[in-house]
Parts: structure tokens; sequence; C-alpha cells
């Protein structure tokens, strides 16, 4: 199993946590950083620990600070093997932690620098869905749309075969609608992910989220599609592979 999206610098212990990610069969971690000093540590990481990998980009909510030349430190350490995407990166209109003119700015820049180096964006969209389509619009890479839950882009997401992503919001019970969301994905466009240490699945409400409750997720889905959970993990490895150009 893959959880395809964690923040392992966010735990407690980075260490700990994959270890209990292997023994719960979870053997491939994506995890993120969110900013140039964040991005270094997800590296760390992923030279740490066979089986983890990094994406690599600078988060809406820093776009408020952005220092001269950390889209040029982003963009050098995509070069290293184990950098897989560009992210997170996007748009977050619901907190608001930075200016919305310069985090169109900044994710303009990112989508350009995916671009260039011919790698996948994982996108951050709260509350800011039409100016995401808008960035979106040019852009012809490939795109997963991290933590679904913006249910109005589904339609775009299916037309344009971007990847979308489930997080442990999907378990809650009144997540009725994001539940119906994943029916409607093709089973080579679905991924699942934890998002750790946020967004515990139902069953681990109150507990730091973290890699090994993945599966947590992947059962919500596997029950909503009507599929056996074994058949759509093997579906979302492929996925991951051919998303994020994994090993198989």
């Amino acid at each position: 199993m893959i959880d395809t999206h964690a923040h392992l610098d966010a735990l407690d212990d980075p260490d700990a946590a994959v270890e209990r990610a292997r023994e719960a069969g979870v053997s491939r971690i994506l995890t993120v950083g969110t900013d140039p000093a964040r991005c270094r540590r997800a590296l760390e990481l992923a030279e740490d620990h066979e089986g983890v990998y990094a994406i690599l980009g600078i988060h809406p909510h820093e776009a408020g600070r952005v220092e001269p030349g950390a889209i040029q430190e982003v963009r050098r350490l995509q070069s290293h093997p184990k950098a897989v995407a560009v992210g997170e990166i996007g748009l977050d209109h619901f907190r608001d932690y930075a200016p919305r003119d310069a985090q169109r700015r900044l994710l303009d820049a990112q989508l350009a620098l995916a671009a260039d180096i011919g790698k996948p964006v994982v996108i951050h969209t709260r509350a800011a869905d039409e100016d995401t389509r808008a960035a979106l619009a040019s852009f012809s890479g490939t795109v997963v749309l991290h933590c679904f839950s913006s249910t109005r882009l589904l339609a775009e997401a299916l037309e344009r075969g971007w990847y979308v992503s489930f997080a442990g919001n999907v378990t809650f019970p009144k997540a009725t609608d994001l539940r119906l969301a994943a029916t409607q994905v093709p089973a080579d466009r679905i991924l699942a992910e934890t998002d750790a240490p946020y967004l515990a699945p139902q069953p681990v409400r109150g507990r730091r989220n973290e890699p090994a409750y993945v599966r947590h997720t992947l059962a919500a889905l596997a029950a909503a599609r009507g599929e056996e959970p074994a058949e759509l993990e093997a579906r979302i490895e492929r996925n991951a592979a051919a998303c994020f150009g994994l090993p198989v």
C-alpha cells in the first residue's frame, strides 16, 4: 500500500511513523515539503528510508513570505532522484493566510516549473475552485487534486484526466458527497493519502494521523465503490507508479 501524501516532517518521530507504516503494510510514502527548508527535510527523510519519496514545492500559505530565489531552490532540489512531483501548490481562499494575488503568482511560477521539468503537480485548493480552474486551464501536464473536497471540480478532473486523491475526510459520517465522488472517479485515476498529521480517518479520530492509517481511507473507498480492498489497493499502487514515475 502507498500513502501518496503525508507530511512526515510534521510528525513527532517520523522514523517511528515510517516503521509503523511498514508494519501495517504501507511500504511507500510520499512526503511533502511546503517551503524550501521543509523540502530539504523531505529529501533527507527520503534518503533515510527505502520506499519514501518527496513532493517538493511552496504551499500557498507561504506566498506572502516567499524569499527571493525560493523557486530556484525548489528547482534545484527537484533534480534529486527521489523528488517525484511539484507540490503541494495551489490556492487557499478559506484561510487566506497570504494575499490572493501573491498566491496566484506563486502558483503560476510553480506550474511553469513543473511544465519545464516534466513533473506532475499536486494541487491544494480550498474555497478557490474557479481560480484554481483558471490557473490550470493552460497546464497540460499531470495534475493530482490532493485531499479532494472540491466536488465542483470533479467534472473537469474527469474530463481532463486528472488524478483524484482522497484523504481521511472521505471516512467521516457526513462526507457522503466525497464518497459519491469516489464512485465516479475512473479506476486508473484514483489515489489515497493520509495528509498526515491532519485529518485522521473516522476509526482513529482524535489521534494524530500517520501513514499507517491510510488503510482506513482505502477501506472507505473500497466500500463506496463496491470493490474488494485488495483489488483497489493494487490499482492505487499502479496509479501512483504511473503518476509519479515510481518503480513498479
